[in-house]
């Protein structure tokens, strides 16, 4: 019976999987491309919309504390210079990559092959990484269940939950059915749906990103990876879906100058992540809504890194265009 309460949880934590791969997908989300708009449009939405999914998650975890469910919570780690150095090398290996972890797999999803490479590179950056640094970070007991539930933000962030909740109530089921149906959704309608599929993935398996598991390959720690593999096969599989329902799949060829930039954007973050510890993915839905420093400072500084990486990058592009156009 037990092994049979298993195998459904495990199939259940499968379907939200592929649905958080859908929306991803759908939703186009990436942390690159939400600072891009900052940056270079002056709007919040696309970030303001990642925030959103650690809002779901932490309303997620608020009520299943209450509700006295079980499940393993996660464990924080301590807040140091070596944390905001591979913030820094996360955010500039998903500038070079084009793509976070998360953008990586949306663009998987549309038919850009290319983009496989990016957890390959991953792994080889944590492998690298593993070789490199001795010391592990320690682990920090941070926020537990009960001072995260009781803690002001925690339920300050549960009001603007209710807010988004009453917000959506009010446009009606037409709003709910025209997100299900477009082929693109707002950044909003996917990171709702991907922090609700997260949440119910904590209690069904645990925490679990296929960041994690490609870092723990790279460990040697092999228990339960099998399974957090298959889970990350049907998060490709329902990204893959997503584009093909929606009309925007559409095969490329892998060319060998993007190959070599997602390798070496996949490995970055990669190293970056193992520095933190910890990837963009972890830090959205597992540290901002625990309310650990180090998630929180590590996540800013990402930010603050691709956003830097931009604006570099927008100004010489402008400056070599301006230069061309005067021959």
């Amino acid at each position: 019976m037990e092994l049979m309460i298993r195998g459904l949880a495990f199939g259940a934590a499968a379907l939200c999987a592929a649905l958080m791969g859908f929306a991803i997908q759908r939703g186009a989300t990436c942390t690159v491309a939400a600072v891009d708009q900052v940056v270079n449009q002056r709007k919040a939405a696309r970030l303001v919309a990642l925030g959103e999914a650690s809002l779901w998650v932490c309303a997620g975890l608020l009520a299943a504390h209450a509700l006295h469910l079980a499940m393993r919570w996660p464990t924080g780690h301590a807040l140091t210079v070596r944390t905001l150095a591979g913030a820094v090398l996360l955010g500039l290996g998903a500038w070079v990559n084009r793509a976070c972890v998360f953008g990586a797999i949306a663009r998987f999803g549309s038919g850009e092959w290319v983009y496989a490479l990016t957890p390959v590179g991953f792994y080889l950056g944590s492998l690298l990484g593993v070789q490199q640094v001795v010391a592990q970070v320690p682990a920090s007991p941070g926020a537990g269940p009960d001072l995260f539930a009781t803690s002001a933000i925690a339920w300050i962030v549960a009001a603007a939950f209710a807010w988004r909740v009453g917000a959506a109530c009010l446009r009606g089921p037409g709003a709910l059915r025209e997100t299900v149906t477009a082929r693109l959704w707002s950044p909003h309608a996917a990171t709702s749906v991907i922090g609700v599929a997260f949440v119910a993935m904590l209690l069904l398996v645990g925490a679990w990103a296929y960041t994690d598991a490609l870092a723990d390959l790279a460990h040697g720690m092999t228990q339960g990876l099998a399974g957090r593999l298959l889970l990350a096969a049907c998060l490709l599989a329902g990204a893959i879906f997503g584009g093909w329902t929606a009309g925007r799949f559409r095969a490329s060829r892998i060319e060998a100058r993007a190959a070599a930039r997602c390798l070496a954007g996949g490995a970055m973050m990669g190293w970056g992540s193992l520095l933190i510890p910890g990837s963009n993915d972890g830090l959205i839905l597992v540290g901002l809504p625990m309310l650990w420093p180090y998630a929180w400072a590590a996540f800013l500084t990402m930010c603050v890194s691709i956003g830097i990486a931009v604006w570099v990058q927008a100004r010489i592009e402008a400056r070599w265009s301006g230069a061309v156009s005067t021959i």
